[in-house]
């Protein structure tokens, strides 16, 4: 090829010798429109033939895997899920099996492999499509879990991911290289993009390309940790010569998108810390001290030490921005009291956000409690308030006398009646409770109402957050890098451990009259159900559907309350205060009372269908026991088809689902640590499923993965640090490339730009 017709980066596809204008077009509906843009179309996966392992090898390994059908708490320790293999077989034979009264149907594709062990590929309801390409002697390559049915002898695999290979990637087989595997959309298929057409097209790039992609990590990097440059790395991602060339490679793409990201967060932080200004707390607090020092119990290790970054924060003239996380009953509600009343010793006055007005009510009560010994008013802002108790809580609020406003949404938002605006007076302190429950928009709202409070407008009032929610490791330093992190872990002392139980829907009448002995104590019980009313769809049970039953069958002895999502707001907070004033001792209720009031007398919580349920849920809802001094109790109950193993008989999905509910389960009853729960979920359901996080703020990252990178994770984020500690501007010559780089992410990239 001629100089003049060199490859550039910008060069537009169809000019890539064997694409042309019809390719071309397939690969734009990807969004792929350049050179560049294809090179950063990754392989999702590998075949590695130099590893390869055979049928006869996995064979071997599923044997010794197997178990016997014993109980639950007696077979399950450690739920691992499956391994996914790939292995090369030839087709020896392709039947079709009718079932369901010949509505459904399965093909079943038969292969054999070099080690002469045979495996079937099944594939339900997908005959038309593979019946005509699944020939006999074709070679596959099939990637999936594999099943061994020790009663058949058989090996299988349900669904693999299957590609057939031509004559010419059969020669490659044989050369035991490693192979990329793309993702082909329907528009590539029709043009003619087959997976050796996309290596084809990739080899051309590399070959004919007359530029090398931008190097984007400054040399001290790369040698600190022996990355090759960015050019060679993504191209060995194409076509890497080793497993260890791979692993590289995709290390250093990994470790540049996160450092990114982490300096994109930490200069953030920086801007916080170096350019705003904030209100200056006194360090020692006359009234802060007299509640510490008339409250009936210590604080914990954990508490103090959260109070003291707090004060380093609120004393330094600049603005706190702070996350606080704490375990359920931890204890982080009298660190934000004792917080706010530092902001009314400085003269400033402070607001607490809570999720509902149960919960904001809650505070109101426990702070009057203590407060109102010393003559601090306290006001409340709640959207059920009448018009002339938000009149006197507005008024009290502008003129000053209002130090410390606890409320819900209300806090910032505004009546269409000027009158009933807000206008607080000196807002110096900002306290988001359950912080995951208020968007950004939110919170950015009481943040700009605060600061044209402030008597001194070139200030900026101090923010802490705080989350009951246990967040992992890796979310918290992602999601919320930008914030300063405190956790509190230790419960007070004198805390009773919460008893967690699986029980099973046979042994049901067992734990009712468990319970009823509970109430027969004097003590309360919740009951929650994954359903508002019953379903069609989901076979699960519904709280409306079992009220019913329950009080008249079950605890016909016993006042019963029944609490779901779907009543009028109104209705929710008067059957929580009535549950909390003892006239009833037995709550029917829906996940709507996972964040709730503190109930000490609640000593039981059965949870019905808990296999439905998410371990970050599980643990929040079983928090709402255990709040007092007596021993508490947590039921999981569960399917009786939950008390056996996994059967072979059912279908992947179905194995994949129910192991996932076991070790949900099995997680619950053995540890109450919330943060270990946290880790356990996340692993168990994938980050962008934990706590919404797709819609969180966690960028889309091509490399990373949140579950298992943690340690890179903390590694990017302490280098981004130290750069930005000695270089807040990235100003130095050793940082030009990273400025460059940075600038053009912050101003082109999506992600960036939408949490900037």
């Amino acid at each position: 090829m001629s100089e003049s017709h060199k490859l550039l980066l910008t060069s537009p596809l169809q000019y890539v010798r064997t694409v042309g204008p019809k390719r071309a077009e397939a690969f734009a509906s990807q969004g792929l429109h350049t050179v560049l843009d294809l090179l950063y179309y990754i392989p999702f996966s590998y075949i590695d033939r130099t590893t390869i392992q055979t049928l006869a090898e996995i064979l071997t390994k599923l044997r010794k895997e197997e178990y016997s059908q014993e109980s639950l708490t007696e077979q399950y320790t450690d739920i691992s899920i499956k391994a996914e293999y790939t292995v090369t077989a030839t087709i020896i034979g392709v039947k079709e099996k009718k079932f369901g009264g010949g509505k459904r149907s399965m093909l079943i594709v038969t292969v054999r492999d070099e080690s002469n062990v045979q495996a079937d590929c099944l594939f339900f309801n997908m005959v038309p499509y593979f019946k005509n390409i699944l020939l006999v002697g074709s070679l596959l390559s099939i990637s999936g879990i594999p099943d061994y049915d020790s009663k058949w002898r058989k090996l299988s695999f349900h669904h693999p991911d299957i590609l057939v290979l031509d004559e010419e990637e059969q020669e490659e087989y044989k050369q035991g290289r490693i192979l990329p595997k793309y993702r082909l959309s329907q528009s590539m298929k029709q043009a003619h993009i087959s997976m050796k057409i996309m290596r084809n097209i990739i080899n051309v790039i590399a070959d004919e390309l007359s530029e090398h992609i931008p190097e984007t990590l400054p040399d001290s990097i790369k040698s600190t940790y022996q990355f090759p440059n960015k050019h060679n790395a993504i191209l060995a991602l194409h076509a890497p010569s080793n497993a260890q060339e791979l692993l590289i490679s995709r290390e250093r793409m990994k470790y540049e998108e996160l450092f990114y990201f982490q300096l994109f967060l930490e200069t953030k932080r920086s801007l916080v810390h170096t350019l705003e200004a904030g209100p200056i707390f006194p360090q020692k607090s006359t009234l802060a001290r007299k509640v510490h020092d008339s409250l009936p119990y210590q604080l914990t290790q954990d508490q103090i030490q959260a109070l003291w970054d707090i004060s380093r924060d609120i004393t330094s003239g600049k603005p706190m921005n702070r996350l606080l996380q704490g375990d359920v009953g931890s204890g982080k509600t009298i660190v934000a009291l004792l917080t706010m009343l530092q902001a009314v010793d400085a003269g400033y006055q402070s607001v607490i956000m809570a999720p509902t007005e149960i919960l904001a009510e809650q505070h109101a009560a426990s702070f009057s409690a203590l407060l109102e010994p010393h003559g601090i008013t306290i006001v409340q802002l709640l959207g059920g308030q009448s018009a002339s108790e938000r009149r006197e809580a507005l008024k009290a609020i502008e003129d000053g006398s209002g130090k410390i406003i606890i409320g819900t949404h209300a806090v910032f938002s505004h009546s269409e009646h000027s009158k009933h605006a807000i206008t607080y007076n000196n807002l110096g302190l900002i306290i988001i409770d359950e912080q995951h429950r208020f968007g950004v928009e939110q919170r950015a709202r009481i943040k700009t109402m605060a600061t044209a409070s402030l008597q001194n407008q070139s200030i900026v009032p101090h923010m802490l957050v705080m989350s009951a929610t246990p967040i992992p490791r890796t979310l918290s330093m992602t999601l919320y890098g930008d914030l300063d992190n405190t956790i509190i872990k230790q419960l007070p002392k004198g805390r009773i451990p919460i008893q967690t139980s699986i029980v099973f829907e046979s042994t049901l009448a067992e734990t009712f009259s468990y319970i009823k002995s509970q109430l027969d104590l004097g003590f309360q019980a919740y009951i929650v159900y994954p359903l508002v009313d019953p379903s069609e769809k989901v076979a699960a049970k519904s709280a409306t559907e079992h009220y019913e039953y329950l009080q008249s069958e079950v605890f016909e002895q016993y006042s019963c309350g029944l609490l779901h999502g779907k009543m009028h707001w109104n209705e929710k907070e008067t059957i929580m205060q009535a549950f909390k004033e003892k006239q009833y001792q037995v709550l029917i209720a829906t996940t709507v009372v996972e964040v709730g009031i503190d109930i000490p007398n609640a000593t039981v919580i059965l949870i019905e269908n808990a296999e439905r349920f998410g371990l970050a849920q599980l643990h929040q809802l079983r928090g709402r026991v255990g709040r007092g001094k007596h021993q508490s109790y947590c039921f999981l109950a569960t399917k009786d088809h939950f008390r056996y193993q996994v059967t072979k008989q059912d279908n992947q999905q179905v194995q994949m689902e129910r192991k996932s509910a076991i070790a949900r389960l099995l997680t619950m009853s053995t540890t109450a640590d919330g943060f270990a729960i946290a880790e356990a979920d996340m692993k168990l359901r994938g980050p962008g499923d934990y706590l919404g996080t797709r819609q969180s703020g966690i960028p889309n990252f091509m490399f990373t993965d949140l579950v298992h990178d943690i340690q890179l994770i903390a590694t990017t984020k302490s280098d981004a640090r130290h750069i930005i500690d000695i270089d807040p501007q990235l100003r130095k010559k050793e940082h030009e490339m990273v400025h460059k780089e940075y600038l053009r992410l912050t101003s082109t990239d999506a992600h960036y730009m939408s949490i900037a």
